[in-house]
């Protein structure tokens, strides 16, 4: 039963993060960023998709 319930944390925890490490494999430059929003308000279900957009968006240079 412990080996069950670390895996669902695990699990969940890796599902949590997403969105930064999304943006971290992508090399954003706004990882710092989306790590932090995703920290803070990744809990409510718009902070974790605000997070997900912003990581998968692609960057445009001016």
């Amino acid at each position: 039963m412990r080996l069950f319930a670390a895996i669902l944390i695990a699990t969940l925890s890796l599902f949590y993060f997403l969105p930064f490490a999304i943006a971290f494999n992508r090399r954003r430059a706004n990882t710092g960023a989306i790590f932090a929003l995703n920290l803070f308000l990744g809990w409510s279900l718009i902070g974790w998709v605000v997070a997900l957009v912003w990581a998968l968006k692609e960057e445009s240079v001016i």
